[in-house]
């Protein structure tokens, strides 16, 4: 999934991460999210896993400076394969410009061509929710997640329907 991105006068190039992105991408979340976010449940179910090849993917400006970054990891919902999305990031001198918009639309529709069924995350149901996702009841995250913020999206129609119960990492 290559694409341009045009903002005004800036250009943003989408394209999949790669190995050598690795470390800025990690320095991007580290700028974005609380000091800690490593401690997060979603992360136990990361450790040691690589993300899901041509999925994840990154933005970069005209000069290959970092502007955003998504991931996507491999996770098993009641051994049902699921996509866990996540983190996604922008940096701050692109936010409110629709770039994490378009990278979710892109990566989601990336998922589907891959043939993934669906997909899942951790976050605020009244922002994912304008992408389709929905709060999963069914499933749980391992602890402290809050089981309000656990939401999915079908990728193909009934992608969800009988997939319940705990997440745990992809074998």
């Amino acid at each position: 999934m290559l694409a341009k991105l045009a903002k005004g006068d800036a250009v943003l190039e989408l394209r999949p991460e790669i190995d050598s992105d690795w470390w800025e991408v990690e320095a991007l979340l580290d700028l974005c999210f609380a000091p800690g976010r490593e401690a997060l449940s979603s992360y136990r179910l990361r450790d040691g896993v690589p993300p899901v090849p041509g999925l994840s993917s990154v933005a970069r400006d005209e000069n290959g400076i970092l502007a955003g970054a998504i991931r996507y990891w491999p996770v098993q919902v009641g051994g049902a394969p699921v996509l866990l999305l996540g983190p996604i990031a922008v940096h701050p001198t692109h936010q409110g410009e629709g770039l994490g918009g378009y990278m979710m639309r892109g990566s989601l529709a990336a998922a589907r061509v891959a043939g993934w069924d669906r997909v899942m995350l951790v976050g605020d149901a009244p922002y994912y929710g304008r992408f389709g996702f929905r709060r999963l009841a069914e499933v749980e995250m391992p602890p402290p997640t809050n089981p309000d913020r656990v939401l999915g999206l079908d990728l193909i129609p009934g992608g969800w329907g009988g997939i319940v119960g705990k997440v745990t990492r992809a074998a």
